[in-house]
């Protein structure tokens, strides 16, 4: 039995007329949720143009990975007659052209095949997403695009099954890898910071738009050589905005010496460049599990 790489999500909403901006032409996809969609629409006008601004003389070659329609699809974005589109998955169904026989080696697709490979609440669902990873960036041509938005919050919608979550460095980090220029990414940002529409305090996506630089199989870095220099994410996002409501910090953490990282409290960077012990990392997590168990307890007497 194949796993299935779908559009589900565990919250269905209704697209919203206020907030979408430039960006909310949705009423054809009523049902999966409203900031990914907006996402890619985004992407495909101000990436890819429009009918009246886009003079390529060759078709482009969309493909679509995890297509499957459950709740919502990105095609409509993708139905000009610019676009060739693809829609690829594990099982057949609505929104699926392209089922491959193994779900982790596409043996049914060249390398250097399309012009743009998306992907888009998908990611999650793939026990090892970075394999496909690798062959969404082997498949796409020298100075083709990748998008990809995949949740950062929603609970728990396992379809077969639920494994990740992706915030902004992450998304940085699946560009480096695989050794392709990183364009844009953020979580939970808009073009604007008055689109609400685009942003969510549970269910809030995050976005990679990559170019790959060369042909070919997919090239990755050599790891014993590489090493981790924090993004500045205010230069990432592009002009994007975050929201007032947001707890995001842009704020870049310096890197951690090697003299405080073998200190007697092991301390860590968070995400707002504080140190925290171990000890009072413990007391925290003891903290959260007394809360969640306390309720049990209570019930059973």
């Amino acid at each position: 039995m194949r796993a299935q790489w779908s559009l589900a999500m565990s919250t269905v909403s209704e697209p919203k007329s206020k907030g979408g901006g430039q960006y909310d032409g949705l009423a054809t996809a009523k049902s999966m949720h409203e900031s990914s969609l907006l996402r890619m629409q985004w992407f495909s006008k101000e990436h890819l143009g429009d009918d009246q601004n886009h003079h390529l003389t060759d078709k482009i070659k969309i493909l679509d990975v995890g297509s499957y329609d459950v709740n919502g699809s990105y095609r409509q974005f993708f139905a000009s007659e610019r676009f060739i589109y693809t829609g690829l998955d594990m099982e057949a169904g609505p929104n699926v052209d392209l089922v491959p026989e193994h779900p982790y080696q596409w043996d049914e697709i060249a390398a250097d095949s399309y012009d743009v490979v998306i992907s888009g609440q998908a990611l999650e669902h793939i026990e090892f997403f970075w394999v496909t990873i690798s062959e969404m960036v082997r498949v796409l041509k020298k100075d083709g695009l990748l998008c990809i938005v995949a949740p950062n919050g929603f609970g728990e919608h396992r379809y077969p099954v639920d494994c990740w979550r992706f915030f902004t460095d992450g998304m940085i980090a699946l560009a480096r890898y695989t050794k392709l220029e990183l364009i844009h990414a953020h979580t939970n940002a808009a073009p604007s910071a008055d689109l609400t529409a685009w942003f969510s305090s549970q269910e809030a996506d995050s976005m990679l738009i990559a170019r790959k630089p060369y042909s070919g199989s997919t090239q990755t870095i050599d790891l014993r050589s590489y090493k981790c220099v924090p993004a500045d994410h205010a230069k990432t996002m592009d002009g994007f905005l975050l929201s007032s409501n947001t707890n995001q910090s842009l704020k870049t953490p310096a890197p951690i010496s090697q003299a405080s990282a073998n200190t007697k409290t092991e301390a860590v960077c968070t995400s707002k460049g504080q140190k925290v012990s171990i000890l009072e990392r413990l007391n925290v997590r003891i903290r959260s599990a007394l809360k969640r168990l306390l309720p049990k307890f209570k019930s059973n007497n």
